[in-house]
């Protein structure tokens, strides 16, 4: 391939090949004009952790994304969803393909760690925070020209359609478009793109239901379209996904397991009870299907193992040596990484009575919590009028009154798809489809991804 082609990679978050079939023609075509493979990823297979593992052909022992979130020890915070690219330990592809080809370029439209990059275009969802409390809805882009440009061309990014009870398909038509826009224009080396709409529905609902089959054909649409542009155009593309979602029915709280038997300990407080990490024995960052355990004392270990192994829900329990077996042994790790059976997930509740939980706890609020929160993606089932209930939060706003938009449920029992642990089988698993048959094959680790993309660069 001539070293002038350009190349876009699209992370179509949650594809697997059991979703794929009648529902997916322009996945199909792609597949069928290249190759198609299922991925491997890494444990835990997470959003930031997969997509460093992409990125740097490392596993998160090496890159360090143990998590979407974890515990900063020198801290004493729990940090989820940062976005400061250092935080990601290893050479970038594009780095490493500049080495080979000094003048390539690269735009990174939505993955994560996009703050701060060496990419020469990026775009990335970041609200500004003011004074008085409130948040403004913003993306941030380098150079700061780009953002701007694009929601000139195509209006405001639709951040409430990115994540939250709206989470939906405008947010991923509004990337693809955005990323049609910047290949046109800059037409870069490299292009990333991120379109999480399958993630939404496939949570919500479960992977098997018709909500996610009209995803699936929904974001084939939406990817379709992105990729006959710029093939049409002469580009080559790759098609990825991180991980792939399985149905699950039961949440599992192991922080108020630990809380109960005395390890886990709050700060009682006007706005409820927050989790004080300076005095707790122990406690879990929980992220889907995988939880860090993080202790005070590490001579904690075996009491932690025999208090966590009885509870119903957990498959594995893994120590650094457990860690080491799947690469995940790194210093933000937990002394413990707890890993969900299948149909089980993890929450991060800590409190013992919702009539004392953290008035965060039902609102979207994604640096907050001390780990992820899929009940975000519902409105309170339990709110007569939840519609009512956000309006007269929107006038409270708009009349520069402080507000809580306080319409999140409690109920872990709603979620229906979640991810983490590795998959049952390969079709559950990501996939990896491209349109040049370089590196073809069945399957693939996800760390050797790096690799077929340098090779595709003429960077390899």
């Amino acid at each position: 391939m001539s070293a002038t082609r350009p190349l876009v990679v699209i992370d179509v978050v949650g594809l697997t090949r059991a979703l794929m079939g009648a529902a997916t023609p322009n996945l199909n075509r792609l597949a069928a004009d290249g190759f198609g493979a299922t991925l491997t990823p890494p444990l835990p297979a997470l959003t930031c952790t997969s997509q460093a593992t992409l990125l740097t052909g490392l596993p998160p022992r090496d890159h360090g994304i143990v998590a979407n979130g974890w515990y900063f020890r020198d801290l004493a915070e729990v940090l989820f969803w940062r976005q400061a690219n250092r935080l990601v330990q290893g050479e970038k592809v594009w780095e490493t393909a500049r080495r080979a080809r000094p003048t390539l370029t690269c735009a990174n439209l939505f993955w994560w760690y996009n703050m701060g990059s060496t990419v020469d275009w990026s775009v990335t969802p970041r609200p500004v925070y003011p004074a008085d409390g409130s948040k403004i809805i913003a993306i941030y882009g380098e150079p700061p020209v780009l953002p701007a440009w694009l929601e000139e061309e195509l209006g405001p990014f639709p951040f409430f359609h990115f994540w939250g009870p709206l989470a939906g398909l405008a947010s991923s038509q509004w990337i693809a478009a955005a990323a049609r826009l910047t290949f046109d224009r800059h037409r870069p080396d490299l292009t990333l793109v991120y379109l999480p709409h399958l993630d939404y529905d496939l949570q919500r609902f479960g992977p098997d239901s018709p909500a996610a089959a009209k995803a699936v054909r929904e974001i084939d649409t939406v990817a379709g379209a992105l990729i006959d542009h710029v093939r049409g155009a002469g580009a080559e593309v790759v098609v990825c996904s991180e991980y792939g979602i399985e149905a699950v029915d039961r949440p599992v709280y192991l922080n108020r397991v630990l809380r109960e038997a005395g390890w886990l300990r709050v700060r009682e407080t006007a706005v409820g009870e927050l989790l004080d990490p300076f005095v707790s024995r122990a406690f879990a960052v929980a992220d889907h299907q995988v939880a860090h355990l993080y202790l005070r004392d590490p001579a904690d270990m075996e009491g932690a193992r025999r208090l966590l192994g009885r509870v119903a829900g957990v498959e594995q329990l893994l120590d650094g040596a457990g860690q080491r077996a799947v690469g995940l042994d790194h210093p933000r790790s937990g002394e413990l990484v707890a890993v969900a059976a299948p149909g089980a997930w993890f929450t991060y509740d800590y409190w013992l009575d919702d009539a004392r939980a953290p008035d965060f706890a039902r609102t979207v609020d994604i640096h907050r919590k001390p780990g992820y929160d899929p009940r975000e993606l519902f409105l309170d089932p339990t709110l007569r009028h939840p519609q009512l209930r956000i309006a007269r939060r929107l006038l409270q706003k708009r009349l520069g009154m402080r507000y809580l938009m306080d319409v999140i449920p409690l109920d872990g029992t709603l979620v229906r798809g979640s991810h983490g642990r590795l998959p049952s089988t390969p079709a559950a698993g990501p996939v990896l489809l491209g349109s040049n048959r370089t590196g073809e094959c069945e399957a693939m680790e996800m760390a050797a991804v790096r690799d077929l993309l340098l090779r595709q660069l003429d960077a390899g």
